[in-house]
């Protein structure tokens, strides 16, 4: 068995589970380098996974709380897919990954850690990343702090 340090992680085992949506109540905060936001839009903005799979993953979420994709209104479901491809731009330009997994969980059984408020993954990958390790091992390596993700990315969208 392989063992692998991340230290960070403790803090997400041991802390309280947060009452309320992350993706509603961060974007109030008005504090937008604590909570890895990106970019705001008109009606969706774009932040870094507090938990990601891999450096620079990353969440775009509508500012409405609706956990349908189909009750989004069609400025927030175009403004939506507009950010996906601004960000797979971005991360071409800052880090040129190899590849991106993008899509969303739809669902608790789907594997929707927020089933009630929809949003949008961006992985980039890169050749010899972490590959299945998460779905054969049970490990996830992330080789970069969440801060100094967000320096790299911060005001190139």
């Amino acid at each position: 068995m392989e063992y692998i340090w991340a230290p960070w992680r403790i803090q997400y085992i041991l802390d309280e589970k947060p009452e309320g949506c992350i993706l509603c109540e961060k974007p109030q905060e008005n504090n937008d380098e604590k909570n890895h936001i990106l970019y705001r839009g008109d009606n969706n903005f774009i932040m870094l996974n507090t938990y990601p799979y891999n450096p620079a993953h990353l969440l775009i979420a509508p500012y409405r709380h609706v956990g349908n994709v189909e009750e989004l209104t069609e400025e927030e479901r175009n403004e939506h897919f507009a950010l996906m491809c601004r960000s797979i731009g971005v991360l071409k330009e800052v880090l040129k990954p190899g590849g991106f997994n993008m899509g969303a969980n739809l669902g608790r059984v789907a594997g929707a850690g927020i089933e009630d408020h929809c949003h949008s993954h961006i992985v980039p990958r890169w050749q010899g990343d972490t590959n299945y390790i998460p779905v054969l091992a049970d490990v996830r390596v992330v080789p970069q702090a969440l801060d100094d993700t967000y320096r790299m990315l911060k005001g190139k969208f």
